[in-house]
């Protein structure tokens, strides 16, 4: 009962009810990516979206599904390989607020100030 709750009136953890609805009745599934959310287009090719494989969040999209998602064209080419590079990293989430976001004095355990503070 907790979960049917969950899924008609908590939309940030995963898909809602309507969701799944729309999906079943209208969806067609196009693709994967790498870290097992699955996209959608509805029969008339004209809406696009994502089920996240867990916790709703825009940044966990990679690039290549970014493209299609906003129909840039030309940008990703169903049934083949992508090539990555060596320099290329693989696709991060926004770790902003997280202990792995980017910080420039990260590794100095102090900040060093340009300034000094006033006392009083």
């Amino acid at each position: 009962m907790l979960t049917l709750l969950k899924k008609i009136f908590v939309w940030w953890n995963q898909e809602t009810i309507g969701t799944k609805l729309y999906t079943t009745f209208f969806g067609k599934m196009v693709g994967k990516d790498e870290f097992g959310n699955k996209y959608y287009q509805n029969k008339k090719k004209n809406k696009r979206w994502v089920i996240y494989n867990s916790e709703i969040d825009a940044s966990k999209i990679p690039s290549d599904w970014y493209s299609w998602m906003h129909f840039i064209k030309n940008k990703i080419e169903f049934n083949q390989d992508f090539e990555k590079y060596k320099w290329q990293k693989p696709h991060l989430p926004n770790l902003t607020g997280t202990s792995k976001a980017y910080h420039p004095n990260k590794k100095n355990d102090q900040i060093k100030k340009k300034y000094k503070s006033w006392k009083s």
